[in-house]
């Protein structure tokens, strides 16, 4: 990794929301999360921004919103403490590109020929490490536009996918990242590990997988709300107020997750709890009946196919 100090620039980052002022306000956008991983890195990185003793390949952030307004949410949402690193600017793209020795791309993915083909953007990240958000976009696509964008020659930058998920905002993210190829400078990789190691964990897949991965850790979880908002109905409509079932069941989800981690199938998990005339195997056969898991399977087939038709 680079020892001298380095700049990150978010172009397309909304707000985000840390964890501690979570309210109803959903990540629906591309740019909400490169604002999730902004606060994701500052307080992992930054936990004491008095301490400048530890190594850091990034030492200041610029984050480009779109509008004034979402500038304006974006810079209240960081800390005090924090606001000394972060550079908040509006509708300056190209600019926060060419002060920056590192991008990441966190605008909608249908934004990428527009935005990615104006003047001056190809000469901005000439040689520099671009990290993009954009589900449904290859680096290859992103290479062609930019290319296309202009007949001045300059190097080509180095373009790495990266998909992490809503877990982001809370250090809890599981961030897919495409196998970059033989020729990717390493150190350019350590950075890319290093920006995502701070907001979670991090797996490399080829390019093969990413559009099913990016459903999987994205789209996936999303659906996941719907059985947990049946279920809190459920509980509800038998006598539990909503804020208690919400607190057993996240608790008993924990465990879930821990159990299937040991490595236990899941099969075996339902098998094992499932006791002759229990409640287990009652509810599970509602399920069952419903036809349940096929209509999961099919979401994540859906979910794929429509990436793969970007």
């Amino acid at each position: 990794m680079p020892s001298q100090e380095r700049t990150i620039a978010f172009v397309g980052c909304g707000r985000g929301v840390p964890s501690q002022q979570m309210t109803q306000t959903a990540y629906n956008s591309t740019g909400n999360m490169g604002g999730a991983i902004l606060h994701g890195v500052l307080r992992a990185a930054f936990p004491h921004p008095s301490d400048q003793s530890q190594a850091r390949p990034i030492s200041k952030f610029i984050a480009c919103t779109k509008t004034a307004p979402s500038a304006e949410r974006l810079k209240a949402s960081i800390s005090e403490a924090h606001q000394q690193y972060v550079h908040v600017v509006s509708a300056k793209m190209i600019e926060s590109m060419q002060a920056a020795d590192y991008i990441v791309l966190g605008f909608k993915p249908f934004m990428a020929d527009d935005l990615l083909s104006l003047e001056g953007v190809k000469k901005a990240i000439a040689g520099k490490l671009v990290i993009s958000l954009l589900a449904g976009q290859t680096p290859q696509n992103l290479a062609r536009i930019i290319k296309q964008s202009s007949t001045e020659e300059c190097p080509q930058p180095y373009i790495m996918k990266a998909i992490p998920n809503m877990g982001a905002q809370f250090r809890e993210s599981m961030t897919t990242i495409e196998e970059p190829g033989e020729d990717f400078p390493p150190e350019l990789r350590g950075v890319t590990d290093w920006i995502f190691t701070q907001i979670g964990d991090i797996k490399y897949l080829p390019q093969s997988q990413m559009d099913l991965a990016s459903v999987l850790v994205g789209a996936a979880l999303a659906a996941m709300t719907v059985p947990i908002e049946g279920i809190l109905d459920g509980c509800v409509a038998e006598g539990l107020k909503r804020p208690d079932a919400m607190q057993l069941l996240l608790k008993g989800i924990r465990g879930l997750s821990a159990a299937l981690e040991s490595g236990i199938h899941p099969a075996v998990l339902r098998e094992s709890i499932s006791s002759p005339r229990g409640c287990t195997i009652q509810a599970l056969l509602a399920l069952e009946q419903a036809g349940s898991r096929a209509d999961y399977a099919e979401a994540i087939i859906r979910g794929t196919q429509h990436l793969k038709k970007q």
